[in-house]
C-alpha cells in the first residue's frame, strides 16, 4: 500500500461530524442514560452483575470494595477504577438512593458532600432488594451478549422484579440529552403498575390516585401537584422541595428554628455556611447562632434566633436565599427500544409491564423445557424398573458404558437421554421406595407442565403472574412515605423588617446628584453643621426617616429611581455622599428635581406630575412600588422638548396652581385630572401663549400665601384666593404689570403657609440672595413687587428654592 493510499482526504467537517455521531450514541446509550425497563445505566447493571456472579450476595458476608471494582473492570467494564467504585458508593447512600441496591461498611460519604474512603477500606454486598433486580437471571429471561474481549457474556438488562426505574430515580447528562427522574415510594410504584395492567388504557390523574408524587430519601415537603401532574403528563415539570422545619420556643421569649430534613441532592454543609453567612452579612436581622447538630440519631440543624425576631419572617428569607427551599425540575428521558425517549408516566410503566411478560414468558419457557426433560428421563425410569432384571443382564453383558447405552436403547426402546440416566443410577435407587417417589415426581412435573403452558397461552395468566411477584415484592419491601406533598407552590413574602434593621436615619440628597445616608450620632457630633457639600450645590431634601423605608427620586426626564433606605451609602456627615450615578445609570444631562420618602404605599394616594409644557398627569402612588432597584424606570412619559418641573403626593382632593414665565397662573382642582397609569403622559393642564412655559406647579390651599420671583429680582407676595378657583386647561390669570420695556419674566413661584421662611435666589453669575419671607407685604396681582436683588450687580435670577431646615 502506498503512501498515498493509507491517508484519506476528507472534508473536517464531515470526519468531526461522524466521529461526534459515533462517540454521542455510544455516551447517550451506553454510560450516562438509564435503560427504562431496570432503570439502571450500563456501569450500575455491571457492577450488580458482578457481585452477584461472584456470590457477593445478601445472605453472604461483606467483601472487599476493591475486589469487586477490579471483576467489574476486568471483566465488563473497561474504564477507570474511580468512575465503577464513585457509581457503587452512590448506589449504597442512603441520601442519594432510595432503596440502596449495595450495603457498604466502613465510611461511605456523608450528606455533607464529604468523599467515601477509598476502596481498598470499605467492604460491600448487594442488599436484599437488589436480589430482586437479578432474580431468575440464570433462566435465560434477559438477553446475554459477550462481554469487551468475548472472553464472557454479560447481560444487556436485569430482569427487575420492580419498576426500579421509578423507585430510585435517576440523573445523567449525555450528549444533546440529560436525565432527571426523581425517587419514588415502592409501594406506590407497584399500586400504579398492577393499576395499569388491570387498564392500560388508565389516565395520569387515574395513576395518581396511587402513585401521589416523587418520595425522596431526605423527605421534605414536595409543593405543585400540577408540576407533579405535568411531569407524569409530558415527562417535564418543576415542583419545590422544602425543609422540614419546626419553630421552638426557648426560654425567655425566644425561639430557635429546628431543621429535621432537608432538600434532595443539597449538600448540608453547604446549606449551614450559607445560613451563617446570611448572619454574619448581615443579609438578614435576627439569627443570633447557626449549629449543625446532626448526629447517628439524625440530622439536626439548629438557627436560634435573637429576641423578639420574626421567626417566620426569617424562615421565609432562609426558604428564598438558601437551599433550604430548592426547585426540581422533571426530565424524564430514557433509554427505550435502544433510543432516548422523553417518557411521562404511563409510557414508563408500559415499557417496564412490556419487560415483564417478555422475563416472565422467557422464564416460564426455559422451566417448562427444564420440567418437560426432566419428565422424560423420569418416564424412562420407571420404565426401567419395570424390566429391572432385563435391564442389568443386559448392562453386565454389555463391553462399557457406551455398548451399555446403545444396547438397552436397541433393545427396550429408550432415548439417549433416558439410557444415559439408567446406566448412570445408583444401586440404592433400586428399591421398592423409589418407584413410589418416582411416581410422585412424574405427576408433580405433570401439573408443573400444565401450569406452565397455562401461562404461555394466556396473557391474562401471564399478566397474574407478574402481579403476584410484584405484590410479594411489595410486601417484602414496604416502608413508610419519607416526603409530604403539598397542592400548591407557597408565595414567599418577606416582611423589611427582617431583612433590616430598624434605624432612624437622616438622609440628605443634592442638587447635583449626591445622597447619603448619615446616622444620628454623626449627625449629633456634628451639631448639624458643616454640611458636606461642593460650593456650587445645593441641598435638594433632608429626611428624617428609617432604614425600612424607601427612598423616590425623581429626575426632570421623567424617570424615577426607587431606593431602600437601607441600601444607600452609610456616609458621615461632614463627608460628600456619592453620586447617583454610581449608584443607578442616568442620562448625562438628567437631573434631579425631588426627593420623598415613603414608609408604605397605600392605596387613594396618588402622584400629581407638572411639566414645563403644561402637562399634568395624575397615578395611583401604588403603581411606583419596584421591584428592581438597578435603573431609573418610567414615572411618566415626558416628550423629547418637554421636562418633568415637579411631583407632588397627593390624596386626590387638593387644589392646584400652575405658574407661567409670562405671568399667567392658574388654580383648579385636582380632581380635573383623570387617573391614568404609570406610563401616560396625562392631560393639558393650562393654555400656553406662543414661547411661555410653566415655571411653577403648586399644591396650594385657600388660606395659603404665594411668593413670586422674576428674573429681574423683584419680589411679590399674594394671596392664593386672588386666583379664582377656574378649571383646566384654561389661559389663567395675569400675575404681573405688563411692561412694554423690558418686561418681568417669572422664574419661581412657591407657596408659603407662614411667614418664618427663607428663600434663596441664585443668579446667572452664581450669586446667592436671602430673603425673608416676612419682609414682604402682601400684595394684589397688577403690581410688580419690589426688587431683592439688583439685576446689573448680580445678573439675571435663575434659580430661587426654599432654604432647607
Amino acid at each position: 500500500m502506498t503512501s498515498t493510499e493509507r491517508f484519506q482526504d476528507l472534508p473536517l467537517e464531515e470526519v468531526l461530524g461522524d466521529r461526534f455521531g459515533r462517540y454521542s450514541k455510544y455516551i447517550i446509550q451506553e454510560r450516562a442514560l438509564p435503560d427504562a425497563r431496570d432503570g439502571l445505566k450500563p456501569v450500575q447493571r455491571r457492577i450488580l452483575y458482578a457481585m452477584h456472579s461472584e456470590g457477593n450476595t445478601q445472605e453472604k458476608g461483606f467483601r472487599k470494595s476493591a475486589k469487586t471494582v477490579g471483576n467489574v473492570i476486568g471483566n465488563y467494564h473497561p474504564h477507570g477504577d474511580s468512575s465503577v467504585y464513585d457509581a457503587m458508593v452512590r448506589m449504597s447512600q442512603s441520601w442519594k438512593v432510595r432503596y440502596m441496591p449495595v450495603e457498604m461498611h466502613g465510611n461511605n460519604g456523608s450528606v455533607d458532600g464529604d468523599p467515601a474512603a477509598a476502596m481498598r477500606y470499605t467492604e460491600a454486598r448487594l442488599s436484599a432488594i437488589s436480589g430482586e433486580l437479578l432474580r431468575d437471571i440464570e433462566k435465560d429471561t434477559v438477553e446475554h451478549i459477550s462481554n469487551f474481549d468475548d472472553t464472557s457474556e454479560e447481560p444487556t438488562v436485569l430482569p427487575a422484579r420492580y419498576p426500579n426505574l421509578l423507585v430510585n430515580g435517576s440523573t445523567g447528562i449525555s450528549a444533546g440529552y440529560a436525565t432527571e427522574i426523581p425517587p419514588h415510594h415502592l409501594g406506590e410504584v407497584i399500586d400504579a403498575t398492577v393499576m395499569r395492567m388491570d387498564n392500560p388504557t388508565c389516565t395520569v390523574d387515574e395513576l395518581m390516585t396511587v402513585i401521589k408524587g416523587p418520595d425522596f430519601p431526605t423527605g421534605g415537603t414536595i409543593q405543585g401537584v400540577d408540576g407533579i401532574r405535568n411531569a407524569y403528563k409530558q415527562g417535564k415539570g418543576k415542583i419545590v422541595i422544602r425543609s422540614k422545619v419546626a419553630i421552638e420556643d426557648l426560654r425567655g421569649g425566644r425561639q430557635q428554628l429546628v431543621i429535621t430534613e432537608i432538600p434532595y441532592e443539597v449538600n448540608k454543609a453547604n446549606l449551614v455556611r450559607r445560613m451563617d453567612e446570611a448572619r454574619a452579612d448581615r443579609k438578614v436581622e435576627g439569627i443570633s447562632e447557626v449549629r449543625d447538630e446532626t448526629d447517628r440519631t439524625g440530622l439536626r440543624v439548629v438557627v436560634e434566633l435573637k429576641k423578639e425576631a420574626d421567626a417566620t419572617g426569617i424562615l421565609n428569607f432562609l426558604y428564598k436565599n438558601t437551599d433550604l427551599q430548592v426547585h426540581y425540575n422533571f426530565n424524564m428521558v430514557a433509554i427505550h427500544n435502544k433510543r432516548p425517549v422523553l417518557m411521562g408516566l404511563a409510557e414508563l410503566l408500559d415499557a417496564y409491564i412490556e419487560h415483564q411478560k417478555e422475563v416472565v414468558t422467557r422464564r416460564t419457557n426455559y422451566d417448562l423445557k427444564r420440567a418437560k426433560d426432566r419428565e422424560h428421563i423420569v418416564d424412562g425410569l420407571m420404565k426401567a424398573l419395570s424390566v429391572l432384571d432385563e435391564v442389568i443382564a443386559t448392562i453386565r453383558e454389555s463391553k462399557d458404558k457406551k455398548d451399555a447405552k446403545n444396547n438397552i436403547q436397541s433393545r427396550f426402546g429408550f432415548t439417549e437421554p433416558q439410557s444415559e440416566a439408567i446406566v448412570s443410577l445408583q444401586l440404592y435407587r433400586l428399591t421398592n421406595t423409589d418407584i413410589t417417589a418416582l411416581q410422585k415426581e412424574a405427576d408433580e412435573l405433570a401439573r408443573q407442565i400444565t401450569e406452565l403452558e397455562a401461562i404461555l397461552a394466556s396473557e391474562k395468566k401471564l399478566v397474574a403472574v407478574i402481579k403476584k411477584e410484584l405484590r410479594s415484592v411489595r410486601k417484602q419491601y414496604i416502608d413508610e412515605r419519607r416526603s409530604i406533598i403539598e397542592d400548591k407552590i407557597e408565595e414567599i413574602k418577606i416582611n423589611m423588617e427582617v431583612l433590616v434593621a430598624s434605624e432612624d436615619v437622616i438622609v440628605t440628597v443634592t442638587k447635583d446628584g449626591y445622597v447619603k445616608r448619615t446616622s444620628q450620632r454623626s449627625y449629633g457630633a456634628s451639631n448639624g453643621q458643616d454640611f458636606a457639600m461642593k460650593e456650587s450645590d445645593r441641598l435638594l431634601a433632608k429626611l428624617d426617616v428609617n432604614t425600612t423605608e424607601v427612598l423616590l427620586l425623581f429626575t426632570n426626564k421623567g424617570n424615577y429611581i426607587y431606593m431602600p433606605i437601607h441600601q444607600l451609602p452609610d456616609i458621615r456627615w461632614k463627608d460628600l455622599g456619592q453620586h447617583i450615578a454610581s449608584i443607578v445609570s442616568l442620562d448625562k444631562d438628567e437631573q434631579l428635581i425631588k426627593a420623598m420618602h415613603v414608609k408604605d404605599f397605600t392605596d387613594h394616594q396618588y402622584l400629581v406630575f407638572i411639566t414645563k409644557n403644561g402637562m399634568v398627569k395624575k397615578s395611583e402612588f401604588n403603581l411606583y412600588k419596584a421591584q428592581r432597584f438597578s435603573r431609573a424606570l418610567v414615572a411618566v412619559n415626558v416628550k423629547k422638548e418637554d421636562e418633568l418641573i415637579d411631583v407632588f403626593w397627593t390624596d386626590g382632593s387638593q387644589e392646584l396652581l400652575l405658574a407661567t414665565s409670562y405671568g399667567y397662573g392658574l388654580r383648579f382642582n385636582e380632581e380635573d385630572v383623570s387617573i391614568v397609569g404609570q406610563r401616560a403622559a396625562g392631560v393639558k393642564g393650562i393654555n400656553l401663549k406662543e414661547g411661555d412655559h410653566v415655571v411653577s406647579g403648586l399644591v396650594v390651599k385657600p388660606a395659603d400665601q404665594l411668593l413670586m420671583v422674576t428674573h429681574r429680582g423683584a419680589v411679590k407676595k399674594m394671596p392664593v384666593s386672588e386666583f379664582d378657583l377656574s378649571t383646566r386647561a384654561k389661559r389663567g390669570l395675569i400675575m404681573l404689570r405688563e411692561l412694554k420695556k423690558n418686561p418681568h419674566r417669572v422664574v419661581k413661584v412657591l407657596a408659603i403657609s407662614t411667614d418664618h421662611h427663607r428663600f434663596i435666589l441664585q443668579s446667572e453669575k452664581g450669586n446667592r440672595t436671602a430673603i425673608l419671607a416676612s419682609s414682604y407685604r402682601v400684595n394684589d396681582r397688577y403690581s410688580n413687587g419690589s426688587f431683592a436683588a439688583d439685576e446689573t450687580e448680580t445678573g439675571t435670577i435663575t434659580h430661587v428654592w426654599r432654604e432647607t431646615e
